[in-house]
């Protein structure tokens, strides 16, 4: 049963939160398949980011229509949400990068779409946790012109003088918790300097009645709700 408004919250800010979407027992089946199923894989680039788990796991497949999750996404969305994609992104002792400030759109273009970043660890400053500007979602698409060539991937980025750093907030996440947002938001993460895992599962979602250029990318979407 969903407790508070979470398409007000969105419209205001570009995110919102729900807390224990996933029980601790189902994060670590979550994390254990993920890495199975990377440890099967032998081109894991630096970035720390592998596409497309869902296409590959039912039990992801299972979890991008969890119902307290769709729910919540068509009080936002509306009542026809579809799956596109989703990403592990796993920070570690030897991938502990933050992500630059960037903005989701101009990887996908088309229609807006709707990230939902799931702690399969806790998430803290320390170890590489979200930092949002609460409402940029409004600024429009700016331009992603910075400097990239540090070979981290992340080609979108934003300039530095485009970040007020008196808006910017922290979003530590506990191990379950979901932040969904807006395709953009500003935001970036921290690095991880902890040493220890800091994984995290981004599932993507759009409005199925907006019509979207075909994407290589979401070969694994599906339906989650038409009604």
């Amino acid at each position: 049963m969903m407790n508070k408004h979470y398409a007000e919250e969105f419209a205001q800010k570009g995110y919102t939160i729900i807390n224990s979407l996933f029980s601790n027992e189902e994060v670590i089946q979550l994390k254990q398949e993920a890495l199975a199923i990377v440890n099967k894989i032998d081109d894991i680039d630096n970035s720390g980011v592998f596409l497309g788990l869902t296409s590959r796991s039912q039990l992801f497949k299972q979890a991008a229509a969890n119902q307290e999750l769709v729910n919540a996404l068509k009080e936002i969305i509306g009542s026809y949400v579809v799956f596109m994609n989703d990403k592990l992104v796993f920070k570690n002792s030897t991938k502990n990068f933050g992500s630059p400030w960037h903005q989701d759109y101009p990887y996908w273009q088309g229609s807006h779409k709707y990230s939902v970043w799931i702690a399969l660890d806790d998430a803290t400053k320390e170890n590489g946790c979200l930092q949002v500007v609460p409402g940029s979602h409004l600024f429009g698409e700016k331009n992603h012109g910075a400097d990239s060539s540090d070979g981290l991937g992340f080609v979108n980025r934003l300039h530095q003088e485009d970040i007020d750093k008196d808006l910017v907030i922290d979003l530590p996440a506990k191990q379950g918790d979901a932040i969904i947002f807006h395709d953009l938001l500003y935001h970036a993460s921290y690095p991880n300097i902890s040493g220890a895992d800091r994984w995290a599962l981004i599932s993507t979602y759009k409005d199925g009645t907006q019509e979207d250029p075909e994407y290589k990318w979401a070969s694994a979407a599906f339906t989650v709700s038409e009604a």
